[in-house]
């Protein structure tokens, strides 16, 4: 019997979520990053800020 909920209707497609968001290395703020990513994770903010500091000044 059906009774509208998410546990009768599992089409196996949340067992590829991740577990978390991983968190950024240099303000630690969540990024959009699962927490299994490998290698250092940047949120957009500092992503950005990132970029701008390593971008060619002509």
């Amino acid at each position: 019997m059906n009774d509208g909920t998410d546990d009768d209707m599992n089409d196996g497609t949340n067992d590829r979520r991740p577990t978390g968001f991983a968190d950024c290395v240099q303000c630690g703020e969540p990024t959009e990053y699962p927490s299994d990513r490998p290698g250092s994770t940047l949120c957009p903010v500092c992503a950005w800020q990132e970029a701008q500091r390593t971008a060619c000044s002509g």
